[in-house]
Formats: C-alpha cells, structure tokens, sequence
C-alpha cells in the first residue's frame, strides 16, 4: 500500500468535550486527505468518548454500526431542570433535594428498565418536516416529538453525593441520556439534568482502543492510518 493509499473500515475516536462530532470528522479528512468519512451515532459536544468514523467504503456498513447498543458513563444533577435537559441549556426551575434518600433515587432508576417510550428532546438533531429539530429549538419553537421505543439493558449507580448521582446505562439505539437524566428528575420531584456524558462503548467497539483527538492531531499519518480497522476486521468483531 502506497503512503498515500487510505484503507476502508473503521477508526475508533476518543472524542474531546467542546467539539462536535462534524469536527471531528473534518479533523480526520484533513489529517488523512480522504474525504469519505462518515461518523455512528452523534455526541453532545459536552459528552466525550467513543465515536465511529466510518473511512471509504466502510460508510456503507454505517446504518449496521449506528444499530448496535451503546454504553454510556454519566453524571445526573438532581434539582435543576434546565432548557436542553443538560449542563449547556437554559435553568428552567430550581427545586431542593436535601431530602431525598438514595432509595428514592435508585427507585427512579428502576422505572426506567427493558422496553420503554422515551420522547427526543427539542435540542437534538432528529428531524421534523426535514429540519433538525435543534434548529427549531433556536428559533424559540416547540414541536410535537413521537416518543420512540427504548431498551435499558442494565444500569448501575456508582455514587450518589447529592445533588449528584454517577451512573452507567447500556441502552438501545436512539437513546438519549440527557432525557434519561431529565426523566428521572421528573420522577423525583425535583428536576434534573445531565452534567456529564461518556460513551463507552459501542456493540463490541471499546472506547479503551480508540485513537484521542490529540492523538490524531499530532502522530504521523502513518500511524493514524495503522490503527483504522479493515472492513473484515470490524465483520467479525460485529459477529458476522
């Protein structure tokens, strides 16, 4: 293979708070010189972690990846709801939480297991009419959003230390944590919003091998190109 040949597959991105996921994948383009980089499932620019760029023809295997379920790590500050159901938005209401147990929390949790509908929150990027529904919240507009079907698998409470809970959720595709911390809030009483975010995990695709931004900012080319994954190595690591 040439030095300036780019094999198709997968990269595997440690993403860093502040930057969207379109930065990231315009980071890669020029930092390899390939223009067909796709990127699985967006992350908050306040969440970190796992993120897939799909290079060349691996854009085609795409939709397969977006599909898998994901594993986020997260923290939830009770008794403020704000505008974007996370740290960045608007405070909408403050309430106390001094009274709260950790059973209360833990039982707010429980509500939220296996099949349920959960309802995409105004600042997100599914659409409405074909327009991003992030777009409309800018301009001040409220949409009616169908609720999706959702799927937590597990989650554990790490930490609970009031106002905060720190947790771990694997969940479906489609999911959203911060309506996930809102939701929770609302079940308590008192409000809440997500105050941090990590994807860990993607299906079988850790976040413990990806390549950091920083990474991708500073190593040689060649080393970048080294760790994309080929196409048969992300087939069998998907269990084709």
């Amino acid at each position: 293979m040439s030095s300036a040949a780019v094999p198709d597959g997968v990269l595997l991105i440690d993403k860093a708070e502040g930057m969207t996921s379109h930065d990231v994948v315009a980071l890669v383009r020029r930092q390899l010189g390939v223009k067909k980089v796709g990127h699985c499932g967006t992350l908050d620019p306040i969440a970190t972690g796992l993120l897939l760029l799909t290079i060349g023809r691996g854009t085609k295997v795409q939709d397969l990846l977006m599909s898998e379920d994901k594993e986020y790590v997260g923290t939830l500050t009770l008794g403020v709801t704000t505008s974007t159901q996370d740290r960045e938005g608007e405070v909408l209401e403050t309430k106390p939480v001094s009274e709260l147990r950790g059973t209360d929390v833990r039982a707010a949790f429980d509500k939220f297991r296996g099949d349920f509908y959960q309802t995409p929150p105004m600042v997100s990027a599914k659409k409405h009419g074909g327009v991003p529904l992030y777009k409309l919240a800018r301009q001040g507009k409220v949409v009616e959003r169908d609720p999706r079907f959702v799927h937590v698998y597990r989650y554990s409470i790490h930490a609970i230390a009031l106002p905060d809970v720190d947790f771990t959720v694997l969940c479906s595709k489609g999911f959203y944590v911060r309506t996930y911390a809102h939701d929770i809030g609302q079940i308590l009483g008192c409000g809440g919003h997500l105050k941090s975010l990590r994807r860990t995990k993607s299906g079988r695709f850790d976040v413990a091998d990806a390549i950091s931004v920083d990474q991708i900012k500073h190593l040689p080319r060649e080393e970048i190109v080294q760790r994309i994954l080929s196409l048969p190595q992300v087939s069998r690591m998907r269990g084709a």
